[in-house]
């Protein structure tokens, strides 16, 4: 009777999430390369001020490093929806939200309950687990591994 139970619970929704294995890592990379293609778009459209948050966050060389993360939220949110160096992409993006979490939000940590709410600790979840699982099959990183075999 327990087998059948743990079956029911933990097998079948296993054995029918196999048929989606495509749909979770499209659906990540489709979501956060959209918000970060366009986040790094206008951050490179306004890169006076963003050098200002920079500076204002104690991040060093801002004037430097203000336009290649925003080069790097640009194109990564590009190639993360083409699948394409999704790892990466992924862990690049990851970078940035860790930088981000201790520059801009780190004083308004007051217990774990905030550093989990905040949309950069959830965006680098997503990062962490692209970077691991990789683009899944349906991406260009996928149609190059391909190839290079044949």
């Amino acid at each position: 009777m327990m087998n059948k139970v743990i079956d029911c619970l933990i097998g079948w929704p296993e054995r029918t999430a196999r048929h989606l294995d495509w749909l979770a890592p499209l659906f990540a990379r489709l979501v956060t390369g959209w918000v970060f293609l366009w986040s790094g778009w206008g951050k490179l459209h306004n890169l006076p001020a963003i050098t200002e948050n920079f500076v204002s966050w104690g991040i060093p060389f801002p004037q430097l490093l203000s336009p290649f993360v925003s080069g790097v939220e640009f194109f990564g949110g590009i190639f993360l929806l083409l699948g394409l160096m999704t790892r990466i992409s992924a862990g690049a993006l990851g970078v940035t939200m860790i930088v981000a979490i201790k520059s801009a939000k780190w004083a308004e940590v007051d217990s774990l309950e905030t550093l989990l709410g905040f949309d950069e600790t959830e965006y680098l979840a997503l990062f962490l687990w692209l970077a691991i699982a990789g683009a899944g099959p349906v991406s260009l990183d996928r149609l190059l591994k391909r190839g290079a075999r044949t």
